[in-house]
């Protein structure tokens, strides 16, 4: 049973999958929006939305676990300086998933996940 476990395993060992949300986190990020399949965007979205939260407020620690999160340090400064004072007084939701239709290789549903 998985008892208190959170999130998604995806079909990937821990690792893979630490690196595939990280990626994904980072990608989001840099461009604002990404074709990618429901299941990872839905496991990808509270990481950003977390991400984002914590980048309203810009100090040394905040830096520091954004640059740990994110796979490049510019993925981090992009949050502090850009997206932070964004969506300074919005309450959360700052992602939207949009389903696109299935894939044509294995009919696996596509969605854009972007920021708001």
């Amino acid at each position: 049973m998985r008892h208190n476990i959170f999130g998604k395993q995806l079909n990937r060992d821990t690792g893979q999958r630490q690196a595939l949300l990280k990626g994904l986190a980072g990608a989001l990020v840099r461009s604002e929006a990404i074709e990618t399949t429901e299941a990872k965007a839905k496991a990808v979205r509270p990481i950003v939305e977390r991400l984002i939260t914590k980048g309203k407020n810009n100090d040394l620690h905040t830096r520091r676990q954004l640059i740990k999160a994110l796979p490049t340090i510019n993925a981090g400064k992009k949050i502090l300086e850009v997206l932070g004072p964004k969506y300074k007084n919005r309450a959360g939701g700052y992602t939207r998933i949009v389903k696109i239709g299935p894939r044509q290789g294995d009919g696996a549903m596509m969605v854009q996940i972007e920021l708001v």
